[in-house]
């Protein structure tokens, strides 16, 4: 792994004589109270400001703040006039700009594209807050708040488009958020390490057009030939199709043809046909990954070519362990974005560190008595760790935090979980979540450094558990019983995803948490059964989910505890047939369970997932135009229809499921016995307007009227001991 600077061994910048603010101000007033005359940092967020380390501004924040900087906020300004960005006065050194804990978007609008009422991260759950695409926004009103002030831009929102991107919501390929927002540097993932390193370069006079050497950060450099003009003496450029051949190329024989992307001679890299296949010359010595960029199809051939589109995400995607990851570079025209390499994920000691800054760990002030869901929700819970080596193709957390996992010390934990009984108020003894990404990957990695820094698996546990993985969980079995004996704590939950094929391979730690950490009801997300859908999401087999169950009825009853699995699905999913949503629907079924909320896929920035969505190739595999395309769920009708199978309980769904099971020759799902999935009648008051719904009624009067049923997460019968509404058997 890369070395790199500890980030709180930096000297600290003067104004770290002036201490630390109980709150970093959000006002003038405040800053005047504090003895500033100005900020060196103002940071914009489109989150209300909440003083608590799951909140990624008051993290930065704090983190600047232990450098000796003196920071602003400036949350949920009014984007419609500049002087709500003039508020706190120019900062000496930059302004900071998040869209906040979520993509606006993602945050904004449902997986159907139609707004939210609320806002989670709002006080009151007031929604309108932010605007849509608030980082391009917040950016374009600072720059004119003042002119000559490096901008910088970060968060989620930003790391998840920093190359061009499909954008679900315009439904289009849009350019990379860096060249839109006209800022100066973009900080990709958890940004701790780059901001530090910034900070104190540009305190040091050093203009920001001068730090471009930063890793974890990009910037837009002069395009040159589909080239970036400048490129440091000693660096070495290699075309993407010697890192991964895109395969059939039946259009034009070069991949960057369109873009004009790169001096084939100068790269050493001459394709040449071989029957109708575009095959890369042998490839070189193995490169430098320090000192080599790589060229992917720029933003004009993926915007035109879905099939470049899949192959850039592709190699995106390898090039994401910070032990061997090369730079990046996309041609945007007459200029281009250049990504240097994920940053060096932060030691135990470092993100001890991080965690234990003094935040107040509540809302500021300012806010009264306003109710904030987002932090009602992590209020009493701590984050252990950071990343996730599972790789679901339709998750960001791996693309924001990494495939490393960042563990926090045991000791640290503990000291976290006593603040909190002792400071926060309200605290009744219950610790909400002991967890993170996921809820069973602390202290876990790779049994090798060496290999850890040369892998370029997208995930440790797909298709199977690597062999190098450490899968003891027995340290964090000793995390929670030493944390239970604590005194005043009456009972820690687990809240966070569980991976449950990494809990089986240590039964104990299934004991320990079906035992004591469960409260009735267990979250879990197989997301699937058929394995289609399944290999398209990098998820286990569903005889994975059957183990655990096994083990978790197991555990239970031995601990006298009556307590039940709730499986998560999504519907809609990139590689799902409409007979896949039907076999899960009758697995639905025959499980006893009618699930009360259920997820439309939803394709996020740079998720693989949304590479397969858009362009119907699958990038997990070597992109070719010869393969044939993969089902991909679009359109109203069949998302709705796939959804419709989730919630086959839900009589308004019935007119669809019939008419779908029809189409794929299972008629025979239709009737009113047990074994059949929808019946042949519909109650008044439900369904859609093509359907007859009083013709069964009519012709069966005699029979009693069937209540609209109303769904419920609990299982049925045959899991939870308890009946199902459901009709009766009318045959």
């Amino acid at each position: 792994m890369p070395s790199a600077t500890a980030i709180f061994s930096y000297r600290k910048h003067w104004a770290a004589r002036l201490g630390i603010a109980p709150e970093l101000p959000l006002s003038r007033e405040e800053m005047d109270a504090l003895g500033w005359d100005s900020c060196d940092v103002i940071l914009v967020t489109g989150d209300a400001y909440v003083d608590h380390p799951s909140f990624g501004m008051a993290v930065i924040g704090r983190v600047l703040e232990a450098q000796g900087f003196r920071v602003g906020i400036i949350s949920q300004p009014d984007w419609n006039s500049v002087d709500n960005f003039r508020r706190l006065g120019r900062p000496n050194l930059f302004f900071g700009i998040t869209g906040g804990n979520m993509d606006s978007m993602v945050n904004r609008y449902t997986a159907e594209r139609k707004p939210r009422s609320d806002d989670a991260y709002t006080p009151n759950a007031e929604g309108g807050k932010r605007p849509d695409r608030s980082v391009i926004v917040y950016s374009q009103r600072a720059r004119e708040a003042y002119k000559d002030v490096p901008l910088i831009i970060g968060g989620i929102e930003a790391s998840l488009r920093r190359i061009a991107h499909y954008d679900y919501w315009s439904d289009k390929v849009r350019r990379s958020v860096l060249m839109d927002a006209k800022a100066d540097l973009l900080v990709y993932g958890n940004a701790e390490r780059q901001i530090v390193e910034i900070a104190h370069r540009l305190a040091r006079r050093e203009p920001v057009s001068g730090i471009h050497d930063v890793r974890g950060t990009a910037f837009i450099c002069r395009d040159v030939d589909g080239r970036p003009g400048g490129v440091p003496a000693g660096w070495s450029l290699l075309n993407s199709s010697e890192v991964d051949r895109p395969g059939r190329i039946e259009a034009h024989p070069d991949p960057y043809a369109m873009d004009a992307a790169c001096d084939k001679a100068a790269s050493g890299n001459v394709p040449h046909e071989v029957g109708s296949v575009a095959v890369a010359a042998p490839r070189r010595q193995a490169p430098d990954p320090a000192r080599t960029l790589v060229l992917i199809p720029g933003y004009h051939a993926v915007r035109e070519d879905r099939v470049l589109y899949a192959h850039a995400s592709r190699v995106l995607h390898r090039e994401t362990n910070p032990g061997n990851a090369m730079a990046i570079y996309q041609s945007h025209g007459e200029r281009g974005v250049w990504l240097n390499p994920p940053p060096v994920p932060l030691s135990s000691e470092e993100l001890d560190a991080v965690f234990e800054l003094p935040y107040t760990r509540r809302p500021h002030s300012a806010y009264g008595d306003a109710r904030i869901p987002a932090y009602e929700m992590i209020r009493f819970s701590v984050n252990i760790m950071r990343g996730c080596f599972g790789g679901c193709t339709f998750c960001s957390i791996t693309e924001h935090e990494g495939r490393i996992i960042q563990s926090r010390s045991e000791d640290s934990i503990i000291r976290e979980v006593e603040a909190i009984r002792d400071k926060v108020p309200g605290f009744t003894g219950h610790i909400s979540d002991l967890g993170g990404p996921t809820a069973n990957m602390w202290r876990l990695k790779c049994k090798d450094e060496k290999i850890e820094a040369t892998c370029r698996r997208l995930s440790c546990v797909y298709p199977g558990i690597c062999k190098n993985m450490d899968t003891n969980q027995m340290p964090l079995v000793r995390l929670y019983r030493r944390a239970r004996k604590l005194p005043g704590i009456k009972k820690i939950f687990i809240a966070s995803g569980l991976r449950y094929d990494l809990a089986v391979e240590t039964p104990e730690y299934v004991k320990e948490l079906v035992s004591h950490h469960v409260g009735g009801y267990l979250k879990i997300a197989p997301e699937h059964i058929e394995g289609g859908p399944l290999s398209k999401m990098m998820k286990p087999g569903i005889g994975t989910y059957d183990r655990f169950k096994k083990m978790f009825d197991k555990y239970s009853q031995a601990a006298g505890k009556e307590q039940y699995l709730i499986p998560y699905f999504i519907s809609a999913h990139p590689g799902t047939t409409d007979e896949d949503m039907m076999n899960l629907a009758l697995w639905l079924k025959a499980n006893g369970f009618r699930a009360d909320q259920v997820q439309n896929f939803l394709p996020s920035p740079m998720a693989t997932a949304s590479a397969m969505y858009y362009s119907g190739k699958d990038p997990l595999h070597k992109v070719s135009r010869r393969a044939p395309d993969m089902p991909v769920p679009k359109g109203a009708r069949q998302r709705r229809l796939h959804k419709a199978f989730l919630r086959y309980h839900d009589a308004n769904n019935w007119p669809l499921l019939r008419k779908a099971l029809k189409q794929l020759g299972r008629a025979d799902l239709i009737g009113n016995g047990k074994r059949h999935l929808v019946p042949t009648w519909q109650p008044d008051g439900t369904g859609g307007a093509d359907e007859g719904k009083r013709a069964f009624r009519t012709r069966h009067s005699g029979l009693p009227r069937m209540p609209a049923g109303k769904s419920r997460s609990r299982p049925a019968k045959k899991t939870a001991g308890r009946p199902s509404r459901k009709p009766r058997n009318r045959r």
